[in-house]
């Protein structure tokens, strides 16, 4: 089975997908009986957005078994939020993500070096996935000695894919139309595995 574990859009019913929402979407699933895999959390874009209240909400759905990873979450250069606004939102979800014990999704663009620094401090328990990853494959190795495991869509450097082990490659489709089942086909070509082999999708959701 094939698991996307980060889109912006509802997939064919022969996929497992978690799905990402915003706020609003949010609301409707969680206060209806939908069934799904879903996450939700403040993206370094909106951390300007943060209130108490949309906090204590994203709390309370992370309590619920269908909310199966925090975020996207994380830091970006590009984002007009001041740095420490970001950096402290990504913080309340580091805290939220080891109280209800549940994985992060991290965006990050421009500070892994802040961000690695981050959880070392942190020293979380819980996975850090870093999604839509695109980077070299000498940011790859630091960032996976560091714990934390990376997640490839459709844009992606090769050779950051072959030094990433299986156990620690999810895989992804963010915001593209591209098949989630393409996308596993491609990547297992690199890592010259069957498709089936990239099973850390199906291990982060238990099935």
């Amino acid at each position: 089975m094939f698991v996307n574990i980060h889109t912006h859009q509802p997939s064919k019913p022969e996929f497992i997908t978690i799905l990402n929402l915003n706020f609003s979407e949010a609301e409707k699933v969680f206060s209806s009986n939908e069934e799904g895999f879903y996450s939700v959390g403040f993206h370094p874009w909106f951390a300007d957005e943060f209130s108490n209240e949309l906090f204590h909400k994203l709390t309370n759905w992370a309590k619920d078994k269908r909310l199966t990873v925090i975020g996207e979450c994380g830091l970006d250069k590009n984002s007009k939020v001041p740095i420490n606004q970001q950096l402290f939102v990504l913080e309340k979800q580091i805290l939220l993500s080891e109280k209800v014990e549940k994985p992060l999704v991290i965006h990050c663009v421009g500070f892994f070096n802040e961000l690695l620094e981050i959880k070392k401090q942190f020293n979380p328990q819980q996975l850090w996935i870093i999604h839509g990853f695109r980077g070299k494959p000498e940011l790859a190795k630091q960032v996976l000695k560091a714990g934390c495991a990376l997640s490839f869509g459709e844009h992606f450097n090769i050779e950051s894919v072959s030094v990433t082990p299986i156990d620690k490659l999810y895989v992804e489709t963010d915001e593209s139309s591209i098949n989630i089942e393409e996308m596993y086909k491609q990547l297992s070509s690199i890592k010259l595995c069957n498709a089936e082999a990239l099973n850390a999708g199906n291990r982060l959701l238990h099935i």
